[in-house]
């Protein structure tokens, strides 16, 4: 819920999100009543939260539960009026992440930012022996009937990290829903893992650790859990005891992640790798012989700093699943909507800005 305190706040700083003209906007949502539209968003999720749960009008900020796949409870944090923008974090985060981002693209767009299963504050179902459970094509299944739920048949969608491969698997499996598509920072599964240089192979140490057996790799985990979170956020220490950590991290969203990735969070995400290493990989064979492309206009965006600015090449590698494909570099590490906010949202003017 961290996401809901940053984005209030820095909301407080740009302006009132509420009162945006819609009628000057184009395309499905022109001259849509969004005052009623955000007050029935406000009572479904009133109606899938649980009993122990808030839910807020704050300023226009809401959060609270939506019901995925098999019953799994998805949070979701909603800010802003427009047409709607779904945002999906990475590993080892949550919904946090688009923290210095959102606010901006909430004068845009009905913003929609969810924990992914197994992550943040929603469900963390113990996963199935084939890890199927936390296949992107099940994660993506949760956030489309969500958006669904929420009176959504199409919209945008921005991923990071494993985010990014939920929204890139959604967009093969799901056409029709995504009528945009921004990529952050990765390649494709199957490229990822067919690289096999030895100094990236170091450097993602964790694709290749975290699919082990369970529960060897939770309980190596848990040994030192905090130790393992700052590794994988790039940091030697908490912001508040780290400079270049702060420049990040805010203490409150630090505190976020610490707090959600709990022994059940280490399983989650846990089998996200797992399933990463079978089924991700299966489903993007597939895909690429079955011929199957990316019909929604696709950006790919990645740091200049980064692995995937250093091994690949982003836009040959997505040619090959993209039929509408453009994209560029970022000044910035993995982590950019927080390493470099201001350099995202510029990059994505002309195509979602």
């Amino acid at each position: 819920m961290w996401l809901f305190v940053c984005c209030l706040l820095a909301a407080s700083r740009t302006g009132d999100l509420a009162g945006i003209d819609m009628t000057s906007r184009t395309g499905d949502f022109a001259g849509v009543d969004m005052a009623s539209h955000i007050d029935n968003l406000h009572e479904l999720l009133i109606g899938y939260i649980s009993e122990e749960g808030k839910v807020s009008m704050l300023e226009g900020v809401r959060f609270g539960y939506m019901e995925g796949e098999d019953g799994v409870r998805i949070h979701v944090t909603v800010l802003g009026e427009g047409e709607p923008l779904l945002l999906i974090h990475g590993y080892p985060e949550t919904s946090a992440m688009w923290n210095k981002v959102a606010p901006e693209l909430a004068k845009r767009y009905t913003v929609v930012a969810c924990d992914l299963r197994g992550y943040g504050e929603s469900d963390k179902p113990h996963a199935q022996p084939d890890h199927y459970t936390y296949c992107k094509k099940m994660m993506a299944a949760d956030l489309v009937k969500v958006m669904h739920g929420m009176g959504y048949d199409r919209f945008a969608v921005m991923g990071h990290d494993r985010g990014a491969r939920v929204a890139y698997r959604m967009a093969l499996e799901w056409p029709e829903v995504v009528s945009k598509l921004v990529l952050l920072d990765i390649v494709s599964t199957i490229d990822m893992y067919g690289c096999g240089h030895p100094d990236l192979c170091k450097a993602i140490f964790h694709w290749y650790f975290l699919p082990q057996e369970e529960p060897l790799v939770e309980n190596l985990i848990m040994g030192d859990r905090v130790a393992y979170l700052n590794k994988q956020l790039g940091i030697s220490a908490p912001p508040w005891e780290d400079e270049e950590a702060a420049k990040l991290y805010p203490d409150e969203v630090y505190r976020e992640y610490d707090n959600c990735f709990d022994a059940l969070s280490v399983h989650g995400t846990t089998e996200d790798y797992r399933a990463g290493y079978t089924w991700d990989r299966k489903h993007d064979e597939w895909a690429l012989a079955e011929g199957r492309k990316i019909t929604a206009p696709t950006m790919a965006i990645w740091g200049s700093k980064g692995l995937v600015e250093k091994y690949f090449d982003p836009i040959e590698c997505w040619s090959k699943y993209c039929t509408d494909l453009r994209g560029c570099t970022v000044d910035s590490g993995h982590f950019i909507p927080e390493e470099n906010p201001e350099g995202l949202l510029q990059a994505l003017k002309g195509f979602l800005l």
